[in-house]
């Protein structure tokens, strides 16, 4: 008899599920974030960091191998439906992102589903972001006062969206939605 799939029917479904709402939200925040830079550029860190959210999701509910970077593709596949343009953007986001989620929580055999290890991940994330957003936003012309607060808002947007995702992932699993032995 054969080893069931880790992955079965149901969780690709909920992993769907999550990265088409994800993908919606990521679609808005995508609409928003020329507005914000233009006008607030120092808080377009609070926007980006929404795009850890089905990873989140994905990790709390299932506490699976694999789930933060499939419901990361569909996510971006989903805003990509929406804003075609930036299907590169979406898509380069959610390897990023989705296999910086996958890796940490590798790290721990996917044994430790703790918020600190989510928040820990969130941080790093920010921290990868920020670094590369540094320079293609040219955060050097800001005061110093301005570098320090975009390079916090950075890691703080993926602090806060990601303890949004783990209260999204907590009401999901007392609601019953992660459903076991079936496929």
């Amino acid at each position: 008899m054969a080893n069931p799939s880790r992955l079965s029917t149901s969780v690709l479904l909920t992993c769907a599920a999550i990265g088409v709402a994800a993908g919606v939200l990521q679609a808005g925040a995508g609409a928003i974030s020329a507005p914000i830079s233009a006008a607030a550029p120092i808080l377009y860190g609070l926007v980006l960091g929404v795009h850890v959210l089905p990873g989140v999701i994905a990790q709390e509910l299932l506490r699976a191998p694999w789930v933060a970077l499939i419901t990361h593709l569909v996510a971006a596949l989903v805003a990509s439906a929406i804003v075609p343009v930036w299907i590169g953007r979406y898509v380069g986001t959610a390897l990023l992102i989705g296999g910086l989620q996958e890796l940490i929580a590798a790290t721990s055999r996917y044994r430790r589903w703790e918020p600190w290890r989510f928040f820990l991940s969130a941080v790093i994330i920010g921290a990868v972001i920020a670094a590369a957003i540094w320079f293609a936003a040219d955060v050097s012309r800001f005061p110093l006062w301005g570098q320090v607060v975009y390079v916090a808002l950075f890691i703080l947007g993926p602090v806060l969206w990601t303890a949004v995702g783990l209260a999204i992932g907590r009401a999901l699993r007392r609601a019953g939605v992660p459903r076991r032995g079936r496929t």
